[in-house]
């Protein structure tokens, strides 16, 4: 039987019909060591407190959906090393068995739709793999986009994957790309992927309708809003390519593949420039969470008008 935990903080807000943003776990389970994992998930949260909305981390812990974490079992979490990384395909079994794991964006949304939370801040999507023509790697986040109604606020898609095939499938499966003041689709750590945007947006009010509309529609799916990477904090292509080639090159001769595969890229990726790149993910991560407040905001105010 399915029991969300809501977090105080969260349930008030709730109660009072305010803004909330939800927040993936993997990034502090998975994507960076501690301490900076925990400073990194309360400096994001706080970015969203301050941009006038209330942050809901959210987890599987013990087998209880958690919503908003408290700092102690944020805390806890940042620390324990034996956390499950979960999609869509072992979410439900891992909860049935009581067990504990962070949330992919695809198992966010899930959990931010099952707790009536329509904007989430993320780093980047995942997508279509490299080589996928082979290996048939497509990211669950592909599929949770045409899905589950909320709308996504992410740096593009990660510059490891296939973006010109990334994108091919979000059109396939009727997903909006929204590209927020911009005419090129971000990819992460660069501002400009070197494909053109789907579609442009100039305000969180103007994505705000949108998902309204979609839910007037009934239509499936939520919506992808690709915000760039800010100036100070872009890497350049000429930069990354060359290292996100080799980092490929090396995973491939490890045999390493499926839930695995993006980790050790990102790891590897972040190794090579000395912590750059973890500097820019921070910083792009923070970017989202105050244009995820901002649609929050927008959603918030348009539904008691």
């Amino acid at each position: 039987m399915l029991n969300i935990v809501l977090s105080p903080e969260v349930k008030q807000a709730k109660a009072d019909g305010a803004p909330i943003v939800a927040l993936e776990s993997t990034i502090i389970t998975h994507g960076m060591p501690y301490p900076e994992n925990l400073n990194t998930a309360q400096r994001v949260e706080d970015t969203i407190r301050q941009n006038g909305a209330v942050p809901a981390t959210i987890a599987v812990i013990g087998g209880n959906l958690h919503v908003g974490l408290d700092a102690e079992t944020l805390s806890n979490l940042a620390q324990n090393k034996d956390v499950l990384k979960l999609s869509r395909a072992d979410m439900a079994v891992a909860m049935s068995q009581g067990k504990t794991g962070a949330t992919t964006v695809a198992a966010t949304m899930i959990g931010a739709h099952a707790a009536g939370i329509d904007v989430f801040a993320t780093g980047g999507i995942g997508g279509v793999h490299r080589g996928a023509e082979q290996s048939f790697d497509v990211s669950a986040d592909l599929y949770e986009l045409a899905a589950t109604p909320v709308t996504v606020v992410a740096a593009g898609a990660k510059a490891i994957l296939d973006i010109p095939k990334t994108l091919e499938v979000l059109e396939t499966l009727g997903v909006p790309v929204l590209c927020y003041k911009t005419d090129a689709f971000p990819a992460f750590w660069m501002q400009d992927s070197g494909l053109p945007a789907p579609i442009r947006v100039e305000s969180a009010a103007e994505i705000a309708r949108a998902h309204i509309m979609r839910q007037d529609l009934d239509l499936p799916g939520g919506q992808l809003v690709g915000n760039p990477i800010p100036d100070q904090a872009a890497l350049s292509g000429e930069m990354l390519m060359p290292i996100i080639e080799q980092a490929l090159k090396e995973a491939a001769a490890q045999k390493i593949a499926a839930k695995l595969v993006t980790p050790f890229l990102l790891g590897r990726i972040v190794e090579v420039t000395k912590g750059v790149s973890l500097t820019a993910n921070i910083e792009l991560v923070l970017n989202n969470a105050r244009l995820a407040s901002s649609i929050a905001r927008e959603i918030s105010q348009m539904r008691q008008a």
